[in-house]
């Protein structure tokens, strides 16, 4: 697999990353066609996949999962760069600083429909289990990530663990409290599944986030515009790394495996 390709969130809301010349690229699969934008004038294949469409209008449970893991296989997806602007759930961690994700809490392993977050939903030759021996988050394109975001003046700092939240509704002040008592220090409500199914499919993956806003019981939400305002500092944090990753990221090898029984 020889592309590369980044998945944007509600930071790019109704906005393409500057300095891209992107073409929108619908992609048929089994699971229906999703929009990739592919981005002009580089040596080898770049792709953006906006999660929530573009411009944003897609609820988090409203999101084609299968179908945008499908079509980032079907154009030969080799590194994948998952990102989300998310709520912080631990005091220590910055506003506004790009972070790598290390780990992933998705205690039950599920799309926001209800079932289970998987590709091999019906069996096949391909169906597995997916055995981390490196984790969701590749270690080598991680290291690249950082490499990159360093030299495009975009520092990144120490990396988080993460939890996946289905929303689309806010948390209660009950589970703010418990996802830290598990070990989460960020939060959003996408990411997660995105991750899982492209492992599935054996693509590589890395995750930046960035945190624009307290989710904190003792600490006041923003207001909506001020939420807004939160989302657009988050982008132009996100931009410059995403920027680094199109134009200069390369694929790895897979460093997981999925194992078939028949195998």
């Amino acid at each position: 697999m020889t592309a590369v390709a980044v998945i944007l969130g509600s930071a790019f809301a109704d906005a393409f990353p500057d300095e891209l010349d992107l073409e929108p690229e619908p992609v048929e699969t089994e699971w229906g066609t999703q929009t990739l934008h592919r981005v002009r004038g580089l040596d080898r294949p770049a792709y953006v996949l906006f999660r929530h469409g573009l411009p944003h209008r897609l609820l988090p449970n409203q999101i084609n999962y299968r179908a945008q893991a499908a079509a980032l296989r079907a154009v030969g997806c080799g590194a994948l760069l998952v990102t989300s602007s998310v709520g912080v759930l631990d005091p220590d961690v910055p506003l506004y600083r790009p972070l790598l994700v290390d780990d992933l809490l998705m205690p039950d392993n599920r799309l926001p429909d209800g079932s289970a977050c998987t590709m091999f939903t019906e069996p096949s030759e391909a169906h597995g289990h997916l055995v981390l021996n490196d984790g969701l988050f590749a270690t080598g394109l991680s290291a690249q990530v950082r490499t990159l975001a360093e030299g495009a003046d975009a520092p990144i700092g120490d990396t988080v663990a993460f939890a996946y939240v289905q929303g689309p509704r806010s948390k209660t002040a009950a589970e703010n409290r418990m996802w830290p008592r598990m070990g989460a220090q960020v939060n959003s409500m996408t990411l997660g599944p995105e991750v899982v199914l492209a492992n599935e499919l054996e693509i590589p993956c890395a995750g930046l986030v960035v945190g624009h806003k307290y989710s904190i019981p003792d600490r006041d939400p923003p207001e909506q515009e001020a939420l807004s305002a939160t989302l657009d500092r988050s982008r132009d944090e996100q931009e410059r790394v995403v920027r680094a990753f199109l134009r200069a990221a390369e694929p790895v090898d897979f460093p997981n495996t999925i194992y078939r029984f028949e195998e």
